[in-house]
């Protein structure tokens, strides 16, 4: 079962208290349980979890038949992965970190043995164990287990909150390495998202001067434009209107095209974004929303227009870190809502986070 834990039942939190997480039973099924922790290894830490956000992901596992894109829940599972918190434990070899810490956890083990981890590209690696990724349990839980070298030290400026955020802000931060967004990079986003909204500073801290952000929501264009994006454009769902509204990106930017960021990943979205962007320019495919689609490619190719894949991230958490502690980004306006770790809370803050309205990130405060 990864790092993250093992199984249901038991008292390994010391001191008389359980280790209580919060376990994906079924569809529309979560239960806060007892969860038994993994022996402490010599170069692991146990970490008290503090904040913990709820992921699109998380939410699609609850609501949609157990899965999201080809992953599959097949048996009960903790979930979360989005976390910071507070090293209580540290293994006999571990020199980096002290109990009382605060820490931002980067939630993905990959086993550095294959090809792909032996060329950094450790976020591809196919025996990854990543934090609420079947069969690995997650992190909304009292407590983990977690390697040291994934536990990324907060300056005392950055709140365990703003940790937890490192996580999405990651994913931003290397579709825009992806793209080697600079200040020559005119960027289009499609989805006001929490991931688009991450996507959208990531790309104004790596220099974009133009940022145009594209949705279907009123309020998320609002919250958008209010982060910064120079232009906002409302579409519809209908594939019918991309040549319309391609107009209308463009006449918002006012320049070329150079990234795209499809931060959706749906039949309308990319066709948009391939026939938005300007010759030679870069399409990123960031969201997951379909698995298969049916896009304009050929007309794409014809202007030598790049379509990027983008997976979660990689060694992204120290710039993550600096980016927050320099002033330089700010996810606090992000965290719209705030829950504890009851049951009750727990069940209402992923109906709040499913429900989209105004809730950007739902946060736990444990």
């Amino acid at each position: 079962m990864g790092k993250g834990g093992m199984s249901q039942g038991g008292d390994e939190k010391g001191e008389g208290e359980e280790n209580m997480a919060a376990w994906l039973l079924g569809v529309n099924n979560l239960k806060i349980q007892p969860f038994i922790l993994p022996p402490l290894g010599p170069y692991d830490v146990r970490v008290g979890m503090k904040a913990v956000g709820i992921c699109g992901s998380d939410v699609h596992y609850l609501k949609v038949k157990l899965r999201c894109a080809h992953f599959i829940v097949k048996e009960p599972m903790v979930i979360g992965h989005e976390c910071a918190g507070i090293i209580e434990e540290v293994g006999i070899e571990v020199k980096s970190l002290v109990p009382g810490d605060r820490v931002a956890l980067e939630p993905g083990i990959s086993c550095w043995r294959c090809q792909l981890c032996k060329e950094g590209r450790y976020n591809l690696c196919p025996d990854m164990k990543f934090f609420a990724t079947p069969p690995v349990h997650g992190s909304l839980a009292n407590q983990v287990v977690h390697p040291a070298d994934l536990c990324f030290k907060l300056p005392d400026n950055v709140s365990l909150e703003e940790g937890a955020m490192c996580e999405p802000l990651s994913v931003g931060v290397h579709a825009c390495r992806r793209a080697n967004i600079g200040p020559e990079s005119n960027v289009l986003i499609m989805g006001a998202g929490p991931i688009g909204l991450v996507t959208l500073l990531a790309a104004r801290a790596f220099g974009a001067p133009r940022i145009v952000i594209v949705d279907v929501d009123d309020y998320r264009l609002s919250v958008a434009k209010d982060l910064g994006a120079d232009g906002i454009v409302k579409v519809s769902t209908n594939t019918q209107d991309v040549a319309e509204e391609v107009v209308q990106i463009h006449k918002a930017m006012g320049d070329r095209v150079d990234v795209t960021f499809d931060c959706a990943g749906f039949d309308k979205t990319m066709s948009t974004a391939l026939s938005a962007t300007s010759a030679g320019g870069k399409v990123c495919l960031v969201g997951m929303g379909h698995n298969e689609m049916m896009v304009p490619l050929t007309p794409a190719a014809a202007r030598e227009v790049d379509v990027v894949g983008v997976f979660r991230y990689k060694n992204t958490w120290p710039l993550c870190i600096e980016l927050l502690r320099s002033g330089k980004i700010d996810v606090k306006p992000l965290i719209t809502h705030r829950f504890g770790f009851s049951q009750q809370e727990v069940e209402e803050a992923f109906e709040t986070s499913a429900r989209g309205g105004t809730a950007i990130k739902v946060m736990f405060n444990l």
